[in-house]
């Protein structure tokens, strides 16, 4: 097996590839670590790792990555430069906390200033209203929700900021792992939210940041 990284996504994406753990074996994982630490001017992000994977690791290669066990990601050379714009990440309870934490890590590993705001599901909808106007100062709003996930639709219909909806796999039966959610997401009345796939809270950051990008370049700035 051979390591066949894609070091010029940075370039075309403004975001370097990152590696998806889930799924690989402890040896595939060491040899592409031991490409990657060969190349500190490659900033890179490992999600999905989870903590019996971690500890499997070569232990130079562990002392070399900054792990997370909530969100179970990792990150090898720091972060990216930081870049303009500003994320909020809501979640509706802390259950959903798994999934907001890997977009935040990954909003931090890609030079993005976020504020994560937990635990404030429409259930306790004063919750959410305490908050609005903090919320509203942000570029791009990440909802992490499961069971009815209800708080993206109110999100949407309170704010005009750009609202990315997650649907997350925490609820009991008829919430058939995050199914539920995704519909009730994709069917929602708040125009114009956009939704990732399941737990997707990675891809929900790298969302953001095409949006920022996008802003940065209307602007006249860089998009790294």
């Amino acid at each position: 097996m051979t390591v066949n990284y894609d070091y010029p996504r940075r370039q075309r994406l403004g975001m370097p590839e990152a590696v998806l753990c889930a799924g690989k074996d402890i040896a595939s994982l060491n040899m592409i670590l031991s490409e990657l630490s060969e190349r500190p001017d490659h900033p890179v992000l490992f999600t999905r790792l989870d903590p019996q994977q971690f500890e499997q690791l070569d232990p130079a290669f562990r002392r070399d990555l900054d792990f997370d066990v909530l969100s179970c990601t990792a990150i090898l050379h720091g972060a990216l430069p930081s870049r303009e714009g500003s994320v909020a990440v809501l979640t509706a309870g802390t259950s959903d906390l798994r999934v907001a934490t890997e977009a935040a890590r990954t909003l931090q590993f890609m030079g993005l200033k976020h504020s994560l705001y937990p635990d404030i599901g429409v259930a306790g909808l004063w919750r959410l209203m305490e908050r609005v106007e903090q919320i509203a100062t942000h570029d791009v709003i990440i909802v992490a929700a499961g069971m009815d996930a209800a708080l993206a639709s109110v999100v949407g219909g309170l704010m005009s900021n750009c609202v990315i909806g997650v649907p997350t796999s925490v609820g009991y039966g008829v919430a058939q792992g995050g199914s539920t959610a995704l519909n009730a997401m994709l069917a929602s009345c708040g125009q114009g939210i956009l939704v990732t796939n399941i737990d997707n809270g990675f891809g929900a950051a790298c969302a953001a940041v095409r949006v920022i990008n996008s802003l940065s370049a209307t602007k006249g700035g860089p998009a790294l």
